[in-house]
């Protein structure tokens, strides 16, 4: 249970951070879920990446439908992904996922040697 909260918390406060901080905010939000959060490391940096995973994707695909595809299906064809709009989504939330998945991570040995 600790985990789908943690998800879910990690998401919503880098959403909220996202929008007054440049893009590594989400980094600190997922420090402070699992600082917050006591869970073993593996499963804190799993909830960071998935949180910041999730909510980058969901946000990608929403400017992606917005805009019909157009900037990224040239940002696509830039880079070495065969054009596919889907997999720079993925790409994308992946990025994010990492920094989310490694704040978490800092978080949580950070609350294992209190």
């Amino acid at each position: 249970m600790k985990f789908i909260i943690s998800i879910i918390l990690t998401a919503l406060l880098a959403f909220v951070i996202d929008l007054y901080l440049p893009w590594w905010g989400i980094a600190i939000a997922a420090f402070f879920v699992a600082a917050l959060i006591h869970q073993q490391p593996r499963f804190a940096s799993l909830s960071g990446f998935l949180g910041v995973f999730l909510l980058w994707f969901l946000l990608a695909l929403l400017i992606n439908v917005k805009n019909q595809s157009i900037l990224a299906k040239k940002v696509a064809e830039l880079l070495p992904l065969g054009g596919s709009v889907f997999l720079l989504l993925l790409v994308t939330a992946f990025i994010g996922g990492l920094v989310g998945g490694m704040g978490a991570l800092s978080g949580s040995y950070l609350r294992k040697n209190k």
